[in-house]
């Protein structure tokens, strides 16, 4: 059975082992020491957001990091689903979509107004599960500034 739990500071190890596997398949850059401060200042501010890991029975098997941000645009606060990670034994097995489900209810739970994420565009079966869950594609390009 499918759980969604929200992580705490003694299970800071296992999700940055199961992030590090997660940015090694893009090869994106990782700093495993930094992301460990950076949960520690996640999980103690309720307003950044919220992390959940993601069980099958009693294992890891994933998570999702849900932050918030706040729009005029969008009349409140709005989320960005910043990561969402399965490993690959549990890949294919509908849990992406109960994933999906869990953060649908968790932001009518939250009063947020609007839920974006990014997904990689060689991602094709992450881009069918979104888009079978009433994601749409956005018109406009998303792009940055890095300090």
């Amino acid at each position: 059975m499918v759980q969604f739990k929200p992580l705490e500071t003694y299970q800071i190890e296992t999700i940055t082992q199961m992030m590090r596997d997660f940015y090694a398949i893009d090869n994106y850059p990782i700093d495993v020491e930094i992301s460990k401060k950076l949960f520690q200042e996640f999980i103690s501010d309720e307003k950044l957001g919220k992390t959940w890991l993601i069980y099958d029975d009693s294992q890891v098997i994933g998570y999702v990091i849900l932050t918030f941000i706040f729009s005029f645009e969008y009349k409140g606060r709005i989320a960005f689903i910043d990561e969402l990670y399965l490993k690959d034994v549990a890949r294919g097995k509908g849990i992406g979509a109960k994933t999906l489900e869990f953060i649908k209810e968790q932001i009518t739970k939250l009063s947020l107004k609007l839920l974006y994420l990014e997904v990689e565009h060689h991602n094709e079966n992450a881009q069918r599960l979104y888009i079978a869950n009433d994601f749409v594609i956005h018109n406009r390009k998303l792009l940055k500034y890095k300090v």
